[in-house]
């Protein structure tokens, strides 16, 4: 007279294991540790990213540091080293003396046409 109804996997193995308190406690603690909690999975990406940056900064500044280092001790070591840089970087000259600064533009492209 009344057929057996097939029961579905999660009627049959999923519902009675979140029937016992343990399991339900260590779902609920994952959830919370995975999502919910300030340190999640996607915060944690985040800071993977920006460490990779900070890291790659620091790479850059450290060689920037060694740069100016060099730059610093040949400048210390004569006074000919002190007026070549003072004349390139910042243009100085002497009281005699006359400088003329060349601006060259870049030349146009050939394969660009031309605009009228």
């Amino acid at each position: 007279m009344f057929k057996k109804i097939k029961k579905s996997w999660f009627v049959t193995t999923l519902l009675p294991r979140l029937k016992n308190r343990y399991a339900l406690s260590v779902i609920c603690f994952v959830i919370w540790i995975a999502f919910l909690d300030r340190n999640d999975l996607i915060s944690q990406h985040a800071y993977k990213n920006q460490l990779g940056k900070l890291q790659e900064e620091k790479e850059y500044y450290t060689k920037e540091i060694t740069k100016s280092r060099h730059d610093h001790n040949e400048l210390v070591s004569s006074n000919k080293n002190l007026e070549k840089f003072a004349r390139e970087r910042y243009l100085m000259k002497k009281d005699n003396e006359d400088i003329f600064v060349i601006v060259r533009e870049p030349a146009a492209k050939k394969d660009a046409p031309a605009v009228n």
